[in-house]
């Protein structure tokens, strides 16, 4: 859990680094009358409905790609002692199909997750026993972005890729001894979501 912690704040650190630089970055570019740069400062709705904290950098790049930095963490224990405690960074490169920051666009994300979970109607694995590890793998993905003002938009994303597993198993939900140690490969959906966004121009 140290560990976990120690993570998170150097992840919030430099997420918090990075939006403040490209926040100062997107205003000097305003101020030379080049509407062409944009930085998107977002939340995702989806995150925010599980009671993890996210914030989500996204700066243009060129005249049709865009870079966006997702950075996701729960460290709450619920009622019944269910938990789905983790920290997950996800980088995403974008390719829009008419400019950043409008209409459609694919992209190829990475993430790296650390996780601490037990108590999940998930199935009986879920509900009796508890993981703790991390997960790494990378993914591609398609979205649509629409302009609901001059300042604010919304996107939804949806994206699919592998995961590299490697976990702990413990035998019960609260406490109890490590029963494996062991590995999986996942494929399937890696990433979704429907965000709140701030525009700077």
């Amino acid at each position: 859990m140290e560990n976990q912690m120690t993570y998170l704040k150097q992840w919030i650190t430099l997420l918090s680094f990075l939006a403040f630089t490209l926040v100062v970055s997107g205003q000097e570019m305003t101020t030379l009358d080049n509407p062409t740069p944009r930085l998107g400062l977002k939340t995702n709705l989806l995150y925010d409905a599980t009671g993890s904290i996210n914030l989500g950098v996204e700066i243009k790049t060129s005249r049709r790609t865009s870079l966006d930095l997702s950075g996701n963490w729960n460290p709450w224990t619920f009622s019944d002692n269910r938990k789905w405690k983790h920290f997950l960074i996800q980088p995403e490169f974008r390719y829009w199909l008419c400019e950043p920051f409008y209409g459609h666009f694919i992209g190829a994300h990475a993430h790296y997750s650390q996780f601490n979970i037990g108590n999940l109607p998930l199935g009986k694995s879920y509900e009796d026993h508890r993981y703790e590890g991390w997960l790494g793998g990378a993914g591609f993905s398609y979205g649509y972005h629409k302009m609901l003002s001059n300042r604010w938009s919304i996107e939804a994303v949806i994206g699919v890729g592998y995961a590299y597993i490697d976990y702990d198993k413990y035998t019960c939900r609260k406490c109890g001894e490590k029963i494996k140690s062991g590995n999986t490969h996942y494929l399937g959906m890696t990433k979704a979501a429907v965000s709140l966004i701030y525009i700077i121009k």
